[in-house]
C-alpha cells in the first residue's frame, strides 16, 4: 500500500497553476496585438529595470538564459524597432542594448496586458486570500522557512 504524497500533489497543483498562469498571459500578449512573443516581453520588462543600457551578457545572467538565447530575442526586437544595439562610450568593442520609443511603449501596453491578465487570474479570490496568496508566494519565492507560532 502506497502512501499519500501531499507534496507531490502540491507540486502538481503548482505546475498546472503555472501552466495556467502561462496561458493566459499569452492570450493577453495575443490580444495587445504587439507582435512579440512571451519571451521577448520578458526581455523587454528586463531592459527596463537597468539603470544603463546592459551588455547581452548582462540580460544573459539576469534571464538566468544562455547569451545565444539572448542574441535571437534582441535579433527579433530590433527588427521590430523596439530595441537598438549601441556602442558602449568606454569601450567601443562592447555592445550594449537599449529601449527605444517604440520599446517603450511597447512595454507600456505590455503592463497594461499582464495587469489584465493578473485581474483574471485572481479573480476568485477575495481581498484577504489575496493577501494570504502574496505573503505564501513570497516566502516560497524567497526560500526561507517562516517561524510559526
Amino acid at each position: 500500500m502506497t502512501t499519500p504524497d501531499p507534496d507531490g500533489a502540491l507540486a502538481e497543483q503548482l505546475l498546472r497553476f503555472t501552466r495556467r498562469v502561462h496561458r493566459i498571459q499569452k492570450h493577453h500578449l495575443e490580444l495587445s496585438d504587439l507582435g512579440i512573443t512571451p519571451a521577448q516581453s520578458r526581455l523587454l520588462r528586463t531592459l527596463a529595470h537597468f539603470s544603463e543600457p546592459p551588455r547581452m551578457a548582462d540580460l544573459a545572467a539576469r534571464l538566468e538564459v544562455v547569451p545565444r538565447a539572448v542574441t535571437t530575442l534582441v535579433d527579433g526586437l530590433e527588427a521590430n524597432a523596439k530595441v537598438r544595439r549601441v556602442p558602449d562610450p568606454t569601450n567601443r568593442r562592447v555592445i550594449r542594448i537599449e529601449l527605444t520609443d517604440e520599446g517603450r511603449t511597447t512595454l507600456h501596453e505590455l503592463h497594461r496586458a499582464r495587469r489584465s491578465a493578473a485581474r483574471e487570474i485572481l479573480a476568485p479570490l477575495t481581498n484577504v486570500e489575496r493577501a494570504v496568496l502574496g505573503e505564501l508566494l513570497d516566502t516560497l519565492i524567497d526560500g526561507a522557512a517562516v517561524p510559526r507560532c
